[in-house]
């Protein structure tokens, strides 16, 4: 199974990975890494090689951060650009870990991926807009 990691400014990925497991369960081989205000980079580096330690990293690793070009994202992009089985996916958001999870179990890292993203813009709506289909379709 792919180790999911889910990285973020703040406790942010600790709330959503809590959230998304109270929709699906408890999900196995998954560690969030929280950047706190005071910590550098190397700090961060270091919380990344201790959950990769702790992880079952064999069928590759999903790094989840908040943002492109932020500390968690660099951080990830440091070990990622080292070789393996690795990808990187910004915007972390419920849909898109909701999606991830669900599907992990018999995809790829690349298709996990692609489920990510296609997820986190589902997931992404407004109001308006969906009741204006939705109008329209009638």
């Amino acid at each position: 199974m792919i180790a999911i990691i889910i990285a973020t400014h703040g406790k942010v990925s600790e709330e959503i990975l809590k959230l998304t497991e109270l929709i699906l369960g408890k999900q196995e081989n998954v560690a969030t890494i929280t950047y706190l205000p005071g910590e550098g980079a190397d700090d961060l580096m270091k919380k990344y090689e201790y959950v990769i330690k702790s992880l079952r990293c064999e069928a590759g690793v999903l790094f989840m951060v908040d943002l492109f070009g932020g500390s968690p994202f660099n951080a990830a992009s440091r070990i990622a650009a080292k070789g393996g089985n690795m990808d990187i996916i910004t915007g972390a958001n419920i849909p898109m870990l909701l999606g991830v999870f669900s599907a992990r179990e018999d995809s790829t890292v690349d298709e996990l991926a692609a489920i990510a993203i296609s997820a986190g813009k589902l997931g992404i709506k407004s109001l308006k807009e969906t009741l204006k289909n939705s109008k329209e379709n009638e």
